[in-house]
């Protein structure tokens, strides 16, 4: 009786790594960057198009280079250029891609342990949660780039991304 209690605990926790693995697989992350820096600079952003099969929200971002990580988005009040933290993260409709790109949405990687070197990579997870709020990691490496590779979203003509 206990071997077959021991399967069935094994096939449920295989079961349930697996759902969690499909759901991480919801989100297709395509274009993914980050900005480099120089010695001194404290944050820089990052920037992908995420397209989500089923609706949810990417709720957080973290890496093990950036004392702190956040979504945040950029936008035009008034004649000022604001930035805030999305404090319920960043909706994400089913089958619509959604463009993190400077001067928009994008991930901000802040007090940096270490310059972003150009031609690197870094770690980032990111934490998407479901219609159900059910929370999944998709762990993604970003090259290290001074401008978007071919096919991602470019810095805006009126000026560069500064923090």
């Amino acid at each position: 009786m206990t071997l077959i209690r021991s399967i069935a605990t094994a096939v449920c926790v295989t079961g349930l790594a697996f759902t969690s693995w499909a759901q991480a697989q919801n989100v297709e992350v395509q274009n993914a960057w980050a900005r480099a820096t120089v010695q001194g600079q404290k944050a820089s952003g990052a920037f992908m198009t995420l397209t989500a099969q089923t609706p949810g929200r990417l709720v957080s971002v973290s890496s093990p280079v950036a004392g702190v990580a956040e979504v945040h988005e950029m936008k035009m009040e008034g004649d000022v250029m604001k930035m805030r933290a999305l404090a319920n993260g960043l909706e994400l409709p089913a089958g619509k891609p959604v463009e993190l790109k400077p001067g928009g949405y994008h991930v901000m990687l802040m007090d940096l342990k270490l310059p972003l070197q150009k031609d690197t990579t870094i770690p980032v997870t990111l934490v998407f949660k479901d219609a159900k709020g059910v929370e999944t990691k998709k762990e993604i490496k970003l090259p290290v780039s001074q401008t978007a590779p071919a096919g991602a979203a470019a810095a805006p003509a009126h000026g560069a991304h500064k923090h």
